[in-house]
């Protein structure tokens, strides 16, 4: 594990203690935390790098905010969750993070942090559950909360080099006859437990709903077949590779895996004893692109009768670019322009001012904007 990722699994460690003596804190079944439900603004939220302790800090937030919705509403303990996402708060987008922690709902936060936070409001996501709630009789059963913050619908899938993830001959030994053995596919540091690679085959911090593999069976003791299925869903009546005696055989799988994450990924289920080596080949998330996050600086000032101005519009903030700027005067025709938004001093940089003289035998108020934009991480 990266010394990154010790630590902030370390700091976990901590809010987790803390987060069992307080108990699950007072919000509603929805996953809201009681607050207004309005969406954060696209840019009112910092872009500026996180340093390692302040990305520590805003992991612990997250699971003592969201941590004991996920144990009462997926199952999954809060220990396990946070766990197995302090690969992805190491990941994520200082602005994504950020703007993450100011959601009301469990699941606008979870689209924020993953990069596609621009297509959750928490408006949105209450008034449905209000919805459902008028159609269920006034109450919201889990399922029904599981569904509305599932990450299944309009993904992207994304090749990857091929990695070795399980080699029960290496590790762990064979399969039973007529038994199962569960496997985690992404967001571990290496996957030696369980015979595979000793790196993280590229894919920690990601927020994957499916995964695509290559799965051998070797050397089984009879005919028969395996199912390969999310993890902590019933097993379906699906054959995934189907089999000879002593045979070695191979078929490319797609599963769906849990999210939010859970202490495994997918299922493998063995008709026959054997042992089985599986290698991921890419993975299914929500899109990489996003919609642009944008702000604006804005300056006001006001210019005697006949005066030349050269005003300064304010510079973007940190991790935003300059992508257009104007100037204007409220009165028509109170000015000569000399530089009237985006001008370049030197090769390779941007800047925005309001220059030029003032037409009247007045003071004018000149006004300048500037819009600055940057493409939102994952």
């Amino acid at each position: 594990m990266s010394t990154s990722h010790a630590r902030t699994a370390a700091a976990l460690s901590l809010v987790l203690v803390g987060a069992a003596l307080i108990g699950p804190p007072a919000q509603a079944e929805t996953g809201t935390t009681g607050q207004s439900g309005s969406s954060v603004p696209a840019a009112s939220v910092s872009a500026a790098p996180l340093s390692s302790e302040a990305r520590d800090e805003l992991s612990r937030q997250f699971v003592a905010k969201w941590g004991a919705y996920v144990q009462r509403i997926y199952g999954v303990p809060m220990e396990t969750w946070a766990s197995r996402m302090a690969p992805n708060f190491q990941a994520a987008d200082p602005a994504n993070f950020r703007r993450a922690l100011q959601r009301d709902t469990f699941e606008a936060a979870t689209a924020d942090l993953s990069g596609v936070g621009h297509r959750v409001g928490d408006v949105r996501v209450i008034d449905r559950l209000a919805e459902l709630s008028a159609l269920d009789g006034g109450e919201l059963d889990p399922d029904t909360l599981k569904a509305l913050g599932s990450f299944s619908g309009d993904l992207t899938y994304t090749p990857i080099t091929p990695c070795r993830i399980v080699d029960t001959r290496v590790a762990v030994g064979v399969i039973a006859a007529n038994s199962s053995r569960s496997f985690k596919a992404i967001n571990s540091p290496n996957f030696t437990a369980q015979g595979g690679s000793a790196t993280d085959c590229g894919t920690l911090g990601l927020n994957a709903s499916g995964v695509a593999m290559n799965v051998t069976a070797v050397t089984p003791t009879t005919a028969g077949f395996t199912t390969v299925y999310p993890f902590g869903v019933a097993r379906p009546l699906a054959a995934s590779v189907n089999y000879a005696a002593g045979a070695i055989v191979n078929n490319a799988i797609i599963t769906a895996i849990p999210n939010p994450l859970q202490s495994s990924d997918f299922t493998v289920f063995t008709f026959a004893q054997a042992h089985y080596v599986i290698d991921i080949v890419g993975y299914f998330a929500p899109p990489v692109a996003t919609a642009l996050d944008c702000t604006e600086t804005f300056i006001s000032q006001s210019v005697g009768a006949n005066a030349t101005f050269d005003i300064d519009i304010p510079n973007c903030p940190a991790g935003y670019t300059i992508t257009g700027a104007g100037c204007r005067t409220p009165g028509f025709n109170q000015a000569d322009w000399a530089i009237n938004g985006l001008y370049r001093p030197t090769p390779g940089v941007m800047d925005a001012y309001c220059s030029g003289q003032n037409k009247t035998a007045g003071t004018i108020t000149v006004e300048g904007t500037a819009r600055c934009c940057r493409v939102p991480g994952r």
